[in-house]
């Protein structure tokens, strides 16, 4: 009797055992199909100081916003250039950055640099290997509005780069762009969700931003 039920506890060990090891081996990839979209984040409507607040137009040219590859980004154009123009107006620093080895004449008409502008080639973190970040401090810059494309790559490691530089970020989601919906999607989530993100990243639309 003794041993038949070391036997079946032996059973019952070995069953959790296999048990645990099944559950640590599943993965994300493992539920991808199941997973389900969080709520959208809500959208505000922010006042912005002028004279703290920078505009940041990121990967505009050509190479990386055209039809065939991010026809979002090229529908963005018009209303971007009001944002622009609104900026320009109130005396705000504007900063322009180029990817896919564009050139300043890569950028559309409608979102055509001013002598006074910064225009920087850099990879998808725009705070890395140019002038950004001492532009913005000599402007005594505490606040960026970014607009851009890719969403997932421009957008998404220049906004983090700024917060980790303790700047607050307002990005209005119509003002960034991405390959597919999806890219927009997770970027919106993750700026406002990551861990100390959420206070420095305000979403918004284009339309919505005053100053």
């Amino acid at each position: 009797m003794q041993s038949t039920r070391l036997a079946f506890a032996a059973a019952i060990a070995a069953l959790v055992s296999l048990s645990a090891l099944s559950a640590n081996a599943q993965s994300i990839i493992d539920e991808w199909g199941a997973v389900k979209a969080p709520p959208a984040p809500a959208l505000k409507q922010p006042t912005l100081d002028r004279k703290t607040t920078a505009l940041l137009l990121l990967d505009f040219n050509r190479q990386t916003c055209n039809d065939e590859r991010r026809p979002r980004c090229v529908a963005s154009i018009p209303k971007v250039k009001k944002l622009l123009a609104a900026a320009r107006d109130a005396g705000m620093p504007v900063a322009f950055t180029l990817g896919g080895g564009g050139k300043p004449e890569d950028l559309p008409k409608d979102l055509a640099p001013q002598a006074n502008e910064p225009v920087a080639l850099a990879g998808v973190d725009k705070f890395v290997g140019t002038e950004l970040e001492s532009f913005l401090n000599r402007h005594g810059v505490k606040t960026v509005i970014v607009v851009g494309t890719a969403a997932h790559g421009a957008v998404l490691y220049t906004a983090s780069g700024a917060v980790l530089r303790k700047l607050q970020v307002v990005l209005p989601v119509d003002g960034m762009s991405g390959d597919t919906p999806y890219t927009e999607q997770y970027t919106a989530w993750h700026l406002v969700n990551a861990p100390t993100f959420g206070n420095a990243v305000t979403l918004t639309t284009l339309d919505a931003v005053k100053f």
